[in-house]
């Protein structure tokens, strides 16, 4: 397996001093998870403000009650968090979790027009790999390969649904892609995700898969959005390639949902502007010494995070306990690794780093979802722990 060996200033914002940032550990001393305060090089137990991450968001006027760091007993050291991260530490030890804990965990796709034609792909390839680069061409050759300009839902995009339609090329990703509705679909079970450190996993009966880099949002229930994180919406693209109904097995697997390292909240110093604007930087690196590194441009994406959200929540759909949103990505891997034509896919020992420098880094290993520890400590076992701890 590849290794990893990672330092705080590794995963830290690059403007760490000025960024207010909450997350949540493994406590050794509960045998459960608290959330914390990121205070310079230590972890500042913020438990009782709120016992959850969840209900912490909820408050409106958090940023002013996180003002004073040193009001919150120190629970342990970053560095050792971070040393405890990894896939072969003690996971008894003092490590990284998610930094969500009881918000449903959603995701927007095709959201991001050079991802957009690669699902196209996906589909008329219909999960075989090696027809990738064909029908790519023929696409191209009817739709072009920049339909950046192209507002979803606009008179436009109805215009050039027409002429696909005309040539037989329509598809239900440029229908989600260009069309009045945004796809928004649970990625995950609440309280599922993975951290930073941890494996990510692949169902063992794919051969066509690779990371998706992507902005979270972290909103309340009310539609607020508070913060953001990265996250990594693990796909398999020979599974959704075969039937957009497989969506669910393509998306939602043991370990198939990191987020991480922490949430940043907004402040005087980091906006959703700046989420919006954020490049995001994705490198792969294989144990046979495969390299891979690719930015996404979140001013590119086709519809606003707002809009998006929007369409997630409102008197259509309530989250009581909030939401995290991955904003989709326009990570598009078409590089050969391995035959020619058959683009990109994971190999087990993969270290995956997806980064941005106002939100750190988000590192994982890829294994498979049925070798790497099975999900157990989920919304019973929460409660549970809260209680015995007196926190409920």
């Amino acid at each position: 397996m590849t290794a990893m060996t990672l330092t705080p200033h590794d995963i830290l914002p690059h403007d760490a001093q000025d960024a207010l940032l909450i997350g949540r550990i493994w406590d050794p001393r509960v045998s459960g998870p608290t959330p914390v305060l990121v205070d310079g090089g230590n972890l500042r137990d913020i438990s009782s403000l709120a016992p959850t991450v969840s209900q912490l968001l909820e408050r409106s006027d958090l940023v002013a009650d996180l003002a004073n760091p040193k009001d919150f007993p120190l629970v342990g050291n970053l560095a050792d968090a971070v040393k405890n991260s990894q896939p072969d530490a003690d996971d008894s030890k003092l490590h990284l979790l998610a930094p969500n804990d009881l918000q449903a965990v959603k995701a927007s796709g095709v959201t991001f027009v050079a991802s957009l034609l690669e699902r196209v792909i996906e589909e008329q390839a219909r999960g075989d790999s090696s027809k990738a680069d064909v029908i790519r061409a023929g696409i191209t050759d009817i739709i072009g390969d920049d339909l950046s300009q192209i507002v979803p839902g606009s008179d436009k995009a109805a215009e050039i649904k027409k002429i696909l339609l005309e040539k037989g090329a329509w598809s239900q990703y440029l229908e989600v892609g260009i069309g009045p509705d945004a796809e928004i679909f649970t990625k995950a079970p609440v309280m599922s995700s993975v951290g930073h450190g941890a494996n990510v996993g692949l169902h063992p009966v794919s051969h066509w898969n690779n990371p998706e880099p992507e902005v979270v949002l972290a909103v309340t229930s009310t539609g607020r959005i508070v913060g953001a994180t990265l996250g990594n919406d693990v796909n398999l693209r020979d599974v959704e390639g075969r039937s957009a109904l497989l969506l669910g097995k393509a998306k939602d697997n043991n370990g198939s949902c990191a987020i991480g390292p922490f949430i940043r909240l907004f402040d005087g110093a980091f906006t959703l502007a700046d989420a919006k604007s954020a490049d995001i930087g994705l490198t792969i690196d294989g144990p046979e010494g495969f390299h891979l590194e690719a930015v996404s441009s979140m001013s590119k994406i086709s519809r606003s995070p707002e809009s998006l959200v929007a369409q997630a929540a409102g008197k259509h759909h309530q989250y009581p306990d909030g939401f995290m949103l991955f904003l989709g990505t326009m990570f598009a891997p078409v590089a050969d690794r391995g035959a020619d034509g058959r683009g990109f896919t994971h190999q087990v020992g993969d270290i995956v780093t997806i980064s941005t420098p106002k939100m750190g880094a988000l590192v994982n290993r890829v294994d498979r979802s049925d070798v790497i520890a099975p999900w157990q400590f989920g919304i019973t076992a929460l409660i549970t722990n809260l209680a015995a701890r007196g926190l409920l």
